[in-house]
C-alpha cells in the first residue's frame, strides 16, 4: 500500500523535470528605443527608452525610470529632415527643486531647477541643473545634451527625491538611429 503513492507521482515528477528542461529560457529584451505616437497629438512622434534605478527611491514607485523623446519626423513635418521637439526625464517620484538665482536680476526672480550629476560612458561626473517638469516627477532635457548621449554605451544620472534622499539611474544606450533620423539629432553632421 505504501507503493502507491510513489507509482502514482513518479510519473509526474519525472514529467516535471523533463518539461523544465526542455522549456529554452527567454533571453531579457534588448534595449531599445520603443517608437509610439504623442497620446495628445498623432504628428509627433515618442521615442521611450527605459532604464533602471541604480539607488531606489523609497516607497512604491510603479514604473521604472524613462527618457522620453518627441519629435516631429521629416514624413509628417514636409521637410527633409525631422525636428526634435522636447525631451524629458521621468523618474516617476517627486524630485528636489531648487530655486536658482539668475545671473542677471531683475527683480525677485528664481529659476526652479533639478540639480543632477550624470556620467557618461564611466566618464568623469558631471553637474547639470535641468528645469523640472510640471508634475515635478519628471526633468526636461535640453537637445545638446540628447546629442550628446545618443551614441553612448550607458549614462547614469542621479538627483535628489524631495526628501533629500539619493536617486539614481542607468540607461543602456541602445542604437541611435531612429531617433537621431527621425528628430535629426545626428550629431556627426
Amino acid at each position: 500500500m505504501k507503493r502507491a503513492p510513489f507509482v502514482f507521482f513518479a510519473p509526474l515528477v519525472l514529467a516535471t523535470l523533463g518539461f523544465s528542461t526542455l522549456a529554452p529560457q527567454q533571453p531579457s529584451a534588448p534595449h531599445v528605443w520603443r517608437g509610439s505616437q504623442k497620446p495628445d497629438n498623432s504628428s509627433v512622434a515618442r521615442f521611450t527608452l527605459v532604464g533602471k534605478f541604480l539607488k531606489s527611491p523609497q516607497g512604491d514607485v510603479p514604473n521604472r525610470p524613462a527618457l522620453v523623446l518627441d519629435c516631429i519626423p521629416a514624413t509628417i513635418s514636409h521637410k527633409s529632415e525631422g525636428k526634435f521637439v522636447a525631451g524629458n526625464l521621468l523618474v516617476g517620484i517627486p524630485l528636489k527643486i531648487d530655486y536658482i538665482e539668475p545671473q542677471e536680476i531683475h527683480g525677485t526672480s528664481y529659476y526652479p531647477k533639478v540639480v543632477v550629476h550624470y556620467r557618461i560612458n564611466d566618464a568623469n561626473e558631471e553637474e547639470g541643473r535641468w528645469t523640472p517638469g510640471a508634475d515635478k516627477v519628471s526633468s526636461t532635457i535640453s537637445k545638446g545634451w540628447v546629442k550628446k548621449i545618443l551614441r553612448a554605451r550607458s549614462v547614469e544620472v542621479s538627483a535628489h527625491d524631495e526628501q533629500g534622499k539619493d536617486i539614481a539611474v542607468q540607461f543602456d544606450m541602445p542604437d541611435p538611429a531612429p531617433v537621431e533620423q527621425a528628430c535629426n539629432l545626428d550629431e556627426r553632421k
